[in-house]
């Protein structure tokens, strides 16, 4: 062999290691940055794009005093605070600010350009009388209705904050009593279903059909019914709201944030104490939800408080315009009934997926993962009793009463849905997933996920779960009751007993 053949020979020999070297060296960097981006969690990409841009507002203040309001709580001035709103949109916006005093008052709209401000010192109070809500074209619990108007509603509006220190208080405790009043009356002929529709009771806040809306550092108690709902809406941020329904008793449905068929809504740094679920998603109800077709999407909760409440982060029970596209992270649970808590009924419909939750800690829990296609039959499924005409009861109840056709298409679906990063103590049980023989739970992944708790429940009609370090501490000495399911495998070396 010649000097020129070796050096070639040499100079190819070289040239593939080199290659060989800088392809490794590549492969480890792309591992080396998978393994990272994994470490992080489930993050979407879409993020960062969620919740309210910021605002400028005019410089001049409009004082609701200067409207002749009533500072000491002792009349309604509802009339005074919307004059000033009123002229506060017509000059092309500003704040509405109220000097330090309790203001009585019903339903009263923010429009837009306006900071709507309650400072410190001020505290508003909703009417106890429910003709001082007025009766708006909306949607409750899942279908659009005629229903009084919220405390503080924002509608049909952009660019709009309502912010400040002050208390908001809905004064609730008599709604609450009348509603327990005609659910025993209703209960016993047989109408449960519709009890919820025909005991009107007052939102504390309303955002609906509007963009671009900050909802910031409220003090927010004894709700009426549901706290804040963010409907038909886009790019809102609710931020930094404390809300205390259990004052005075424990009001039914005080839900703490519902967000409805909305889309690019972030909430963060809230603190929710209520009677129902604390974070809750929605999108319509059986037939009318699905005629409405409005998905919930592009929804980011963060950094948040879940204290008594029956869920810290919940889906549904009004799955019917699809829900998708929701990152949870970092929300503590104190006493919560449920952690991550999913529900619908087979009349309801919708897909619900792209769900990811990461950096949740719970402690006294009811049970983490609740997850069923057929959630409270006496509530989810309307039957007019035989002594009704059809023909002569309210529109609303024919709307409940109106059949999904056909029935398949009032099945729902839930699937991909990732759960990174969760710690849970002193749950009563760990796992309650229940599909249907029709539509399975798909495509469940756990990962780093640890829960301590009295029994460890079941899982029924499921499909395809991924496991990656998950550990069940269970006192009972029980094992997850597996059934009808497929790909869905929980190991011996998973469990710990006490």
């Amino acid at each position: 062999m010649g000097k020129s053949t070796i050096m070639l020979t040499f100079r190819l020999v070289l040239f593939s290691t080199l290659i060989l070297v800088s392809c490794e060296d590549n492969q480890k960097d792309k591992s080396t940055k998978n393994s990272k981006d994994e470490s992080q969690g489930f993050m979407p990409d879409w993020v960062a794009n969620a919740g309210a841009k910021e605002i400028e507002f005019k410089d001049s203040i409009y004082y609701v005093n200067d409207y002749d309001a009533i500072d000491d709580g002792s009349e309604l001035t509802t009339e005074a605070i919307q004059m000033a709103i009123d002229e506060c949109h017509e000059n092309g916006g500003g704040t509405v600010a109220f000097k330090p005093g309790v203001y009585l008052t019903g339903a009263v709209f923010v429009k837009e350009g306006i900071n709507f401000r309650i400072d410190k010192g001020v505290e508003i109070r909703g009417s106890e009388n429910i003709e001082d809500y007025t009766l708006i074209d909306t949607r409750v619990a899942g279908i659009e209705i005629k229903w009084p108007a919220a405390l503080i509603n924002v509608r049909d509006q952009k660019n709009v904050r309502i912010s400040g220190n002050g208390l908001v208080d809905g004064q609730g405790k008599v709604y609450w009593d009348y509603y327990w009043k005609l659910r025993k009356e209703y209960e016993s002929k047989g109408l449960r279903w519709i009890v919820d529709y025909d005991a009107r009771r007052p939102r504390t806040f309303l955002i609906s059909n509007s963009e671009n809306v900050f909802l910031k550092d409220l003090n927010i108690q004894k709700a009426g019914f549901w706290t804040v709902q963010v409907l038909y809406s886009k790019y809102v941020t609710v931020d930094g709201i404390t809300i205390r329904n259990n004052i005075g008793g424990h009001g039914p449905s005080t839900d703490g944030i519902d967000i409805d068929s909305s889309q690019w809504i972030l909430v963060q740094n809230c603190d929710i104490d209520c009677n129902d679920d604390n974070f809750c998603l929605k999108a319509g109800r059986d037939w009318d939800g699905l005629r409405v077709d409005k998905p919930t999407q592009y929804v980011v909760i963060k950094d948040c408080i879940a204290r008594r409440g029956a869920g810290l982060f919940t889906i549904g029970s009004e799955t019917s315009g699809d829900i998708r596209h929701v990152y949870v992270s970092n929300i503590r649970g104190i006493g919560t009934s449920n952690g991550l808590n999913i529900k619908s009924a087979m009349t309801r419909g919708g897909t619900v997926e792209d769900i990811y939750l990461e950096n949740i800690k719970m402690d006294s829990v009811g049970t983490f993962m609740e997850v069923s296609m057929n959630w409270n039959p006496s509530y989810s499924y309307s039957k007019l009793p035989k002594n009704y005409d059809i023909d002569s009861v309210p529109d609303h109840w024919r709307t409940l009463l109106k059949r999904v056709e056909p029935a398949s298409r009032g099945i729902p679906k839930f699937r991909n849905i990732s759960l990174y990063n969760i710690q849970v103590q002193n749950a009563k049980r760990a796992i309650n997933v229940n599909g249907i023989d029709s539509s399975l739970v798909e495509n469940i992944t756990l990962k780093d996920v640890h829960i301590q708790g009295k029994t460890a429940g079941q899982i029924n009609y499921s499909k395809n779960w991924n496991l990656n370090n998950v550990s069940l501490d269970i006192e009972d000495g029980t094992q997850l009751n597996i059934n009808n399911s497929k790909k869905v495998e929980f190991p011996d070396s998973i469990y710990a007993f006490n």
